[in-house]
């Protein structure tokens, strides 16, 4: 199959460095033209499943503005111009938790909205986690640690406790992984 081709591009909004939204001019594979696609530019992030040595999970227990009430989420952040994916998630883990892995592997690169843009999800899992400094973030939103159980965690990812698709993406492909050693 052959990918659709971007032959112009206006921006509509810019709010860098969070996002801008653009109307495009794309190309579809049998030749046909769309005008004023709509097409959103968001930064990229990584969100981490961290695992203790012990076998616990360090999710927060928080609140989101997009989200009712409070949720369950990973550690996560945006990457900095430039930044490596990874280094972007081991930096979150050590700001957010204190925490370092030993062990790391990528759940894979994901595209927010197939249609839409709305940025790129860099997912990870981060096993053999241990504290090693005090938490050092600067999260706009109140976030409480915590430290559950696998059966903990499954339970609120079916009970729908992550409130943000990408979490519960994360969070559900690091549990497969964990079942596949």
């Amino acid at each position: 199959m052959d990918p659709w081709r971007t032959r112009a591009r206006r921006t509509l909004v810019d709010l860098s460095p969070w996002l801008s939204v653009e109307a495009r001019t794309v190309e579809l594979p049998d030749g046909r033209v769309i005008d004023d696609w709509p097409w959103v530019e968001s930064r990229e992030f990584a969100n981490v499943v961290a695992v203790t040595e012990d076998g616990l999970f360090l999710v927060f227990r928080q609140t989101k503005y997009a989200v009712d009430g409070s949720t369950l989420g990973p550690v996560g952040g945006y990457l900095e111009p430039g930044e490596d994916p990874l280094e972007t998630a081991k930096r979150e883990l050590r700001e957010e938790t204190g925490y370092d892995a030993r062990e790391w592997r990528s759940l894979g690169r994901y595209a927010v909205d197939g249609n839409r843009g709305c940025g790129v999800g860099h997912l990870f899992l981060a096993q053999s986690a241990s504290k090693v400094a005090e938490p050092n973030a600067d999260d706009l939103e109140e976030q409480e640690l915590l430290l559950l159980t696998r059966a903990e965690v499954e339970e609120a990812l079916l009970a729908g406790g992550f409130g943000v698709l990408s979490w519960a993406a994360v969070v559900a492909l690091a549990l497969v992984a964990l079942n596949r050693g």
